[in-house]
């Protein structure tokens, strides 16, 4: 139960982050400050994707493994280049927490696989 509450808050989360890549001047900005402007929208991309196939791994648990995992790790390419930039710890908080969430949730399928 517990496990797809947070399933559903990494999905619908990273809807929004994934829309806001593509569509927000602000992030636009963000990603040029990271020194990456060419991957704001594969990031975006990427974060649509794993939002769907974690929808999607309701109804196919290794979709959901393989969505969990790829987040994780694009989330840990965002706590290095957040390091690399060197942004606070407050700034680099958010990926750190939504890596190591979605890290977690990883692990846990992999139980009932």
């Amino acid at each position: 139960m517990m496990t797809n509450l947070l399933l559903s808050f990494s999905a619908l989360s990273f809807l929004f982050f994934g829309l806001g890549c593509l569509t927000s001047p602000r992030l636009k900005l963000e990603f040029l400050r990271y020194g990456l402007p060419q991957y704001r929208k594969l990031t975006g991309y990427l974060q649509l994707l794993g939002a769907a196939g974690i929808g999607l791994g309701f109804l196919w648990l290794p979709l959901q493994l393989l969505s969990t995992g790829g987040l994780a790790l694009l989330m840990l390419l965002g706590v290095g280049v957040r390091i690399k930039i060197r942004d606070s710890l407050l700034q680099t908080l958010p990926a750190l927490v939504y890596c190591s969430l979605n890290a977690f949730l990883f692990y846990s399928l992999l139980e009932l696989i």
